[in-house]
């Protein structure tokens, strides 16, 4: 069977798990009981043996996909040459779960013919353990289990379902105004209550949509404005791959998407990436939510105070893993026979210098918008500023996790030259202490370095690392960081350079040349919204929206990113949906809404989102005990 493109798909979850749904109904990725365990449905990754679940009309159909306005309920609509019908696709929230005692792995589809009648088809083939396991099928008084590798996996419903081998099946007529619920329960078995379903999907419905009003309310004017609604289904998927239990964010809830169809880029991402922080916490704290903010730094810092500061790992598990040993799955053929298909992450053993600069300059951030830095945060922040004060010469594997030897590169040292320049902030204004003297002389050196060695006169732009002449779009973090302005001469020529030579309609590939690897990779998301916000700083308005505009043509038509775009094509690559793109989209909205504002009331304020406190708020441990 033919792969159905990437940006085919809407994704539902629970805060714990994210489902792959396609526009024909087929659920093509789940992982239970949590994103990073095995999955139970990977067709998206093997056609033929990776298992789904399917709902659709028997015979030729059309089809489109939609949220529910401001949540994460799913719906996808079919046409047939005798009727209509919406399939709703959802899983219950934490505190729906808790409220309405529904076990966590579960799975609600509800099918209803809202038009003439039609022929309603199910295919219910899960298969454990990244399809390694083909389970046995049993029937029971609600409708089947499977079983393998030590899992359970019920589908209940009333339609009549035959087994066939190792899967099951249904066929039957829908009537106009008829409704049908397939519920699939992970390790238990589901009975089928259609009242109670309902109720369950209304308040799953307000729960995601008091959540969105939650921060919206906090805010005295649109966020991100004309961009009001891409950037509420940005943080509405942000959401979705925060997990509940840890406060931890998943890059992406799939692995093997490749970067290059066909080709060998393909990376699990399901894990939590400490330099996501810094994009982070701006995304979620303009939006009213600064307790997720919060929760997420709280958990990066605990990751850091086991390890010392030398040893911290830019990435680990959702849980606090730190085992993240990269194995090839080679019985699986790959999404449209793109091979390996992995699991885990060898760069949670790469040396990455500049995720200490984005961990501090979170979380200086994160206070700017009234949260507290503790006595425990400020330990373990100070230890790692006394690392990065003497090993910021040192080169390392960049925020590209480069797959070959260590380099000198720019942005790492920009990103030290930020940790110490927010570290002596904090000391500046609270009683917190450190050695500021010795940072101070740090950021100093590292400054002085990066001018001289950074930035070629020749190519007009900072550069990649100090030994090369390459291009790299992380330069456009320069003046976003604060670490030039953005009218320094030298920010506005590499901006230039970047719109000059890697950028194709507005899309910006990570770098240019030759990184090792074998193959192409489409343009990065996140680079061209960086791209925007830079812009945006810039005063450049007018290219900044159209930039902006370019880039969200392509967006699926749920409104989801992916990490990256075939400038060819237009197609989407690589792991979906990406929290990077989906956060750069949120900061280049609010940047280019700042900057608009800024443009028509030279007076206002450079911040007209959620309102930021003086100063850095903190929390001593004698203050709390008074």
């Amino acid at each position: 069977m033919d792969y159905k493109p990437i940006s085919a798909y809407g994704a539902v979850g629970n805060q714990k798990t994210v489902a792959l749904v396609g526009r024909d109904g087929s659920v093509d990725w789940c992982c239970f009981p949590h994103v990073e365990n095995a999955s139970v449905f990977a067709r998206i990754l093997d056609a033929e043996r990776g298992g789904h679940f399917t709902v659709q009309p028997a015979g030729s159909f059309s089809s489109t996909q939609r949220y529910v306005p401001r949540t994460n309920v799913l719906e996808t609509r079919f046409q047939t040459a005798t009727g209509q019908a919406t399939l709703t696709d959802f899983m219950p929230v934490p505190d729906a779960i808790r409220d309405e005692g529904v076990p966590n792995g579960t799975l609600l589809r509800k099918v209803t013919c809202t038009h003439g009648r039609l022929d309603l088809k199910v295919e219910f083939e899960p298969r454990f353990d990244y399809a390694r396991t083909v389970p046995t099928v049993e029937t029971t008084d609600h409708g089947v289990v499977t079983t393998g590798n030590n899992e359970s996996l019920s589908l209940s419903t009333p339609l009549p379902l035959r087994v066939d081998g190792a899967s099951a099946e249904a066929l039957t007529m829908l009537e106009e105004g008829e409704t049908r619920w397939l519920v699939a329960g992970y390790g238990h078995e589901p009975e089928i209550r259609p009242d109670a379903h309902q109720t369950l999907l209304e308040r799953v419905v307000d729960r995601w949509q008091d959540w969105v009003d939650i921060g919206l309310d906090r805010r005295n004017d649109p966020v991100g404005g004309y961009w009001q609604d891409v950037v509420v289904r940005s943080a509405l998927t942000l959401k979705l791959l925060i997990h509940d239990d840890t406060g931890t964010i998943c890059a992406a809830p799939t692995t093997s998407l490749p970067e290059d169809i066909g080709g060998i880029r393909n990376w699990d991402y399901r894990f939590n990436w400490i330099r996501d922080s810094a994009f982070t916490v701006r995304a979620l704290s303009e939006l009213g939510h600064v307790d997720e903010a919060k929760e997420y730094f709280d958990t990066c810092l605990r990751h850091c105070a086991d390890n010392d500061p030398a040893d911290v790992q830019p990435v680990f598990g959702l849980h606090g893993d730190t085992d993240l040993e990269e194995e090839t799955l080679e019985h699986l053929s790959g999404y449209q026979g793109s091979r390996p298909v992995r699991v885990g992450n060898s760069a949670a053993d790469q040396t990455q210098l500049d995720v200490y600069g984005e961990l501090i300059h979170g979380v200086y951030a994160t206070a700017q918008y009234g949260a507290e830095i503790t006595d425990e945060n400020w330990a373990v922040m100070k230890d790692l500023l006394d690392y990065v004060c003497g090993a910021w010469s040192e080169p390392d594997v960049g925020i590209w996790e480069m797959r070959d030897d260590p380099q000198q590169f720019v942005y790492s040292n920009v990103m030290c030259w930020v940790a110490l320049d927010r570290g002596i902030a904090i000391v500046e204004e609270t009683e917190f202490d450190g050695d500021v003297e010795c940072w101070r002389e740090a950021r100093r050196a590292i400054k002085e370095d990066v001018l001289k060695y950074g930035y070629d006169e020749d190519v007009g732009s900072f550069v990649q690392a100090y030994d090369n002449r390459i291009l790299d779009a992380t330069s456009l973090l320069i003046p976003i960081l604060g670490f030039l302005p953005a009218d320094d001469e030298r920010v506005q020529s590499t901006i230039d350079a970047t719109l000059d030579r890697i950028t194709t309609n507005g899309l910006v590939a990570r770098y240019e040349g030759n990184d090792g690897l074998p193959g192409e990779e489409g343009a990065f998301v996140m680079c061209s919204f960086w791209l925007v916000t830079a812009l945006s700083l810039s005063g450049r308005i007018t290219e900044a929206r159209e930039t902006f505009r370019q880039v969200m043509r392509y967006a699926s038509p749920q409104g989801l990113l992916a990490e990256e775009v075939d400038p060819a094509t237009g197609e989407l690559l690589g792991n979906y949906p990406q929290a990077f793109s989906h956060i750069g989209l949120i900061n280049a909205a609010l940047h280019l809404q700042e900057a608009e504002t800024d443009a028509d009331d030279p007076s206002a304020s450079a911040t007209t989102g959620a309102k930021q406190s003086s100063g850095v708020n903190t929390s001593t441990r004698a203050e709390r005990e008074r």
